[in-house]
């Protein structure tokens, strides 16, 4: 264990739990803006963690810390409520709920992205330190905070988009849809069975699925450069 190990770990976590927290917030908002207050009602409609923090203690403070210590890098989650019946009466809407996490997930590696470009045609980068914690200089550092957030939230963005239950491109998907028949997949989706069934699936391919989007919003981040 190092200062670098250690200050890796700072960074990743701070991260990662900024970035679990609006991805659940934006699905509270969105599903509170639509009728359904189990998330507001809950505190979840905030950027403060620690609502969120108390909903999912488990996969927001003890997964990332274990999955780091294992294996030098940070998986975790948390989830906002929904009431069942306000999602077997709105399916639709439900469906964009789901949507509402991944793409704040997506604005922020955007975000992040754009940050790193103005640093880099700016001249006050160089590409080699992009992602280097051993790099020196305070933009090196500022681009090292900005690389974790576009890396981190560009693969919570393509992980939460597979069609896969209980992720939520396995509800968002029912926005293609007509009410009847994404009622019928909102149901399906959300049993216990299936839910079970598709974190194995994750398990096996979730990975080979979701990097090669994380490699496509990458290689878009240096285009021209």
């Amino acid at each position: 264990m190092d200062a670098a190990w250690l200050v890796n770990g700072l960074v990743q976590y701070v991260v990662l739990v900024f970035s679990m927290t609006v991805h659940e917030a934006a699905h509270a908002w969105w599903a509170m803006r639509n009728g359904d207050l189990t998330a507001y009602l809950g505190g979840q409609v905030s950027l403060d963690p620690i609502p969120h923090m108390r909903r999912s203690p488990i996969g927001m403070i003890a997964i990332p810390l274990i999955t780091y210590v294992a294996n030098g890098w940070m998986m975790g989650w948390a989830s906002a409520p929904l009431s069942p019946l306000w999602v077997i009466n709105n399916p639709r809407k439900a469906a964009a709920v789901s949507l509402a996490g991944p793409l704040a997930n997506l604005s922020l590696a955007i975000i992040a992205g754009v940050a790193i470009r103005a640093l880099l045609v700016s001249g006050s980068l160089d590409p080699s330190a992009i992602g280097a914690l051993s790099a020196s200089g305070a933009a090196s550092g500022l681009a090292f905070v900005l690389w974790s957030f576009f890396l981190l939230n560009a693969l919570l963005f393509a992980i939460n988009m597979l069609p896969i239950p209980p992720l939520d491109g396995a509800s968002a998907i029912g926005l293609l849809f007509d009410e009847a028949t994404a009622h019928r997949l909102q149901m399906t989706v959300r049993q216990p069975m299936f839910a079970m069934l598709g974190f194995a699936l994750f398990v096996m391919v979730g990975g080979r699925l979701a990097w090669p989007v994380v490699g496509l919003l990458q290689s878009l981040l240096f285009v021209g450069l």
